[in-house]
């Protein structure tokens, strides 16, 4: 289906486009017939090429788009946490963690000293 060429030369997009414009207007020049349906399905035909259309074609296509480098999936690994309901191994691993010594006994000296601290300065 063929689209109407609007010749308004105020509107043209470019100098060349006026000046076509002005010229149909003018009756000097004739106004192109443009059927962008039929330019469509040829551009189309034109994008692929004849070597493409082939198995041999298709094979390089593939190749040329094919990522560079291999990439490799990654490895399920299972994790089993046993519950042994001792406190110790909590510790532990959360002394592994944070790295820091936690105090594991509290005496009389420890708290006395705690409070000492907490006293505001004479």
């Amino acid at each position: 289906m063929a689209d109407e060429i609007k010749t308004n030369p105020a509107v043209a997009s470019t100098h060349d486009a006026q000046l076509l414009a002005e010229n149909i207007v003018a009756g000097e020049g004739k106004a192109p017939n443009v059927d962008f349906e039929a330019d469509y399905a040829a551009a189309q035909e034109m994008s692929v090429s004849e070597v493409a259309k082939t198995p041999e074609g298709a094979k390089l296509a593939e190749e040329a788009v094919a990522p560079k480098y291999e990439i490799t999936q990654p490895e399920e690994t299972e994790t089993v946490a046993v519950e042994t309901g001792n406190r110790d191994d909590f510790m532990d691993m959360a002394n592994e963690i944070s790295g820091n010594e936690a105090v594991t006994s509290v005496d009389d000296d420890l708290i006395k000293k705690a409070l000492e601290m907490g006293q505001p300065g004479k």
